[in-house]
């Protein structure tokens, strides 16, 4: 597995091969016309929720700029990329010479994509400017959440924002830009997207082959995919519905009823391969119990909704101790079940 597909969901296209965007159709012309100006900043910081778009339009604003070194000839509009031109086949291959896609490392022991992105992996962006500093080109990084730079990843991105490369681009993607430096953010333009329309969010499964045709998974899939592209494949093809059926049950059980339904909820989201899900099932909870939280504030029980409100807090430090120490996953589940059903 490699960087570039490390991540990737089922049924997903990976964003730099991803021809078609449905929904920022605004953002596009946004990108194109300030790159057309010539006066264009050099670091974009494109946030919003996960899963709604922001990689695949980077890679597409990327195409366009390399496609079209000179921003006076460039269009005013970014289009589909040719899959026969020479520059969307290197990006589309990962072999652009000219753009660095940093994101989390895959570990060559399990295969899988690192926690975080390391210091490591920034010093690859300060070999990549060295390298191609000679050829005049436009050079481009894409930074592949920014969210997952640690500390120190983060400070070394912040020296190389503070003084670019002459002809340097960075694009800057966040599903969650309050965890970002506020030095980060204040050198960067930032260019907020929104969750997708039912309708783009309908056209962009048809696109991946999955149209959705009526009936009650088409309900479910709109009304909980959240406008986005990756939570409505969760919900399809990983057993997202089944999740939630499942949890509500936990919650709505009692006695030896609920023990059983906790343990069999558990034992599906400890099982083998099951990190996706599990992400899944720890948002859906931190939903539920944020909106159990706001409903008591609303009828005037402030204490319940403290109450929910930390248990929030309580549960992510669990998941996080869990993590570190590698501890049994159905344990912390049933542990987390447990508290939420008070």
């Amino acid at each position: 597995m490699s960087e570039e597909t490390a991540g990737i969901l089922d049924g997903a296209v990976p964003p730099a091969r991803n021809p078609h965007l449905y929904g920022h159709r605004s953002a596009e012309d946004f990108l194109a016309r300030s790159y057309r100006s010539g006066k264009g900043h050099h670091a974009i910081l494109i946030e919003g929720p996960e899963g709604i778009g922001k990689a695949t339009l980077a890679f597409r604003f990327a195409n366009h700029v390399l496609t079209h070194p000179d921003p006076e000839a460039a269009p005013d509009h970014l289009s589909d990329p040719d899959p026969n031109s020479p520059v969307s086949r290197q990006i589309a291959s990962g072999a652009s010479h000219n753009l660095l896609h940093l994101t989390r490392p895959v570990d060559e022991k399990t295969g899988k994509a690192k926690t975080a992105i390391t210091v490591d992996e920034v010093r690859r962006a300060g070999h990549f400017f060295s390298q191609t500093s000679g050829t005049g080109n436009w050079r481009i990084v894409i930074i592949d959440p920014a969210d997952d730079l640690n500390r120190n990843a983060a400070n070394a991105i912040l020296k190389i924002l503070e003084e670019p490369p002459r002809r340097a681009l960075f694009i800057v993607l966040s599903h969650a830009p309050g965890k970002l430096l506020p030095t980060i953010r204040s050198r960067c333009q930032s260019l907020k997207l929104s969750p997708l329309s039912d309708e783009d969010l309908s056209k962009a499964l048809a696109g991946l082959g999955m149209p959705l045709e009526g009936g009650r998974t088409e309900e479910i899939v709109l009304s909980m995919g959240k406008g986005s592209v990756a939570q409505a494949l969760k919900l399809l093809n990983y057993g997202g519905t089944e999740i939630i059926a499942a949890f509500n049950e936990v919650i709505a059980a009692d006695g030896p009823t609920a023990r059983k339904a906790m343990h069999r909820l558990a034992d599906v989201l400890s099982g083998k391969e099951s990190d996706v899900i599990f992400g899944f099932f720890l948002e859906h909870l931190s939903d539920y119990l944020v909106a159990r939280a706001r409903e008591a504030a609303f009828a005037g029980d402030l204490p319940a909704a403290d109450r929910q409100a930390r248990l929030v807090s309580d549960i992510a430090e669990k998941i996080t101790v869990a993590q570190a120490y590698n501890l049994d996953r159905k344990q912390t589940i049933l542990s987390i079940l447990e508290a939420a059903r008070r």
